[in-house]
């Protein structure tokens, strides 16, 4: 347990406090990931997926039919392929997969559901250039883990395949902020508060119901999805949201796996070049969608 390690980024992040400004708060989320470079080995190319800014990343070791479609963090009105590159980079070698990250819009100028219409248009552009779907492994990070379910459902209902499996770190599934550790784990969650929460949950709905499964995706009929690895800190609000969703998906016949990482806070991963659990989690992804891609376990 890297003690240590995880005490000097909650040091840091108590350094850098979330600013009141819009502008600010996406420039501090931005140089989270600022602060850590690409390996040499790393390619990165900008790319329009569907009329969506992208990039794909990927090493000479990637297998260009294999795709871990990335959906960043950051609430709906933060995060960028600036804050997630690394993690997103790192997350493709351990899986042997390029790549692509989406930049989709935020709110508060583009609410619900801009994000979700930008997901589809970038899984479309993989199918359209010919990636089997067999092949793509769908992945979100806190609001992009939510997204990321939204999305699998909005596939369903336009009668498109299903990606292979899902990867959820630190999801946020419930828009309507019902979950028991919002309240009981607040002392120790050094990035997230329900008052914060709150306040992005207004600006992405824009007087959407909080409830609808497309933003609301634990609310949803999850039957039929295809498998899914989440990943949660002991130390985070949104702890209750994964718990919760590996419930339903499990209640619904999904196959899922639901790994809680003691004393690990919120989107963790970001800081894995010095910390050791955020290496070990990403290596913990890339093995799972491995397995799936390679067509192994139940599908």
């Amino acid at each position: 347990m890297s003690i240590a390690e995880l005490d000097r980024i909650r040091a840091r992040l108590a350094a850098r406090p979330r600013p009141v400004d819009l502008a600010a708060r996406r420039a501090r989320l931005d140089g989270l990931g600022a602060d850590y470079a690409l390996p040499p080995d790393v390619t990165v190319e900008p790319v329009s997926a569907g009329g969506v800014p992208a990039e794909w990343t990927g090493t000479d070791a990637a297998d260009p039919a294999r795709v871990v479609l990335f959906l960043h963090g950051g609430g709906y009105m933060a995060g960028s392929l600036d804050s997630h590159r690394h993690v997103v980079a790192r997350a493709g070698r351990e899986a042997g997969a390029r790549t692509l990250a989406l930049a989709y819009r935020l709110a508060p100028e583009h609410p619900f559901p801009a994000a979700l219409e930008d997901a589809l248009a970038g899984y479309r552009f993989l199918l359209d250039r010919g990636i089997a779907p067999e092949r793509i492994a769908l992945a979100g990070e806190s609001a992009g883990g939510g997204l990321a379910l939204a999305t699998v459902l909005s596939l369903r209902e336009a009668g498109l395949p299903p990606p292979r499996c899902l990867w959820l770190s630190s999801p946020w599934v419930d828009l309507t902020l019902s979950g028991a550790t919002l309240d009981s784990k607040a002392a120790i969650d050094p990035l997230l508060s329900r008052a914060y929460l709150a306040e992005l949950a207004d600006a992405y709905l824009a007087g959407a119901d909080p409830r609808q499964a497309l933003v609301s995706p634990l609310d949803g009929d999850l039957a039929g999805l295809p498998p899914m690895l989440i990943q949660v800190g002991s130390a985070e609000i949104l702890l209750d949201d994964a718990l919760r969703l590996a419930r339903a998906a499990g209640a619904a016949d999904v196959p899922v796996s639901v790994r809680i990482w003691p004393h690990m806070i919120h989107a963790w991963h970001l800081f894995h070049p010095e910390l050791e659990e955020g290496r070990a989690a990403l290596a913990e992804a890339g093995a799972f969608i491995r397995s799936r891609l390679d067509g192994a376990g139940p599908p």
